[in-house]
């Protein structure tokens, strides 16, 4: 089959994206800013415009890694917080939750470490990601930011996918459609 792509521009670059099947009705872009540092830095500072007031950020082990570093750096070399996939050994008091990505087959979960749990309590933390979908990443976030202690004070996300546009909770820079099983636009 040949290969459909969804042409789109964010913040100021365009980018054409894969389409990935992920069942037999249903098709997603592939959104993935490893190795793109043109459109990381650009998003990080369209994203730190719409920011509210915080103390620290937060995202998961995932493609949010190089979007977070570049808003901190942006931001003058904040401090940051990544929830693990796996804990690691200098990891101590660690804590989880559990999420269903759209994007991975299985249940995975998410670590935290006491240290950071530590740092975050009673301060705003904005979570950030690349791509909001089903929000179960989030929520994921979220759990954790609460067993910490922490006060969220946003959700921002380059794209925001499917009905995940649709919330007033998430501050985002564009909307990332879903597509049927032939590449056409929901």
């Amino acid at each position: 089959m040949e290969q459909k792509y969804y042409h789109m521009t964010i913040a100021g670059c365009e980018r054409d994206l894969p389409l990935c099947r992920l069942n037999d009705d249903l098709m997603i872009a592939g959104f993935v800013i490893f190795g793109d540092p043109e459109i990381t830095t650009a998003c990080a500072k369209e994203l730190l415009k719409k920011a509210p007031e915080y103390d620290y950020m937060i995202t998961a082990e995932s493609k949010g890694i190089p979007l977070v570093h570049e808003m901190a750096r942006l931001a003058g070399n904040q401090k940051y917080f990544l929830a693990r996939k796996m804990p690691k050994l200098y990891m101590t008091g660690v804590f989880e939750a559990t999420v269903r990505s759209i994007t991975t087959e299985k249940v995975q979960k998410l670590y935290l470490d006491k240290m950071d749990a530590d740092l975050m309590r009673g301060k705003r933390i904005l979570i950030v990601d690349d791509v909001i979908s089903t929000g179960e990443s989030l929520h994921g976030l979220e759990q954790l930011v609460e067993i910490a202690g922490g006060i969220i004070c946003g959700r921002m996300a380059i794209l925001a996918e499917g009905k995940a546009a649709d919330r007033d909770d998430l501050i985002y820079l564009e909307r990332l459609p879903i597509f049927d099983k032939n590449g056409n636009v929901l």
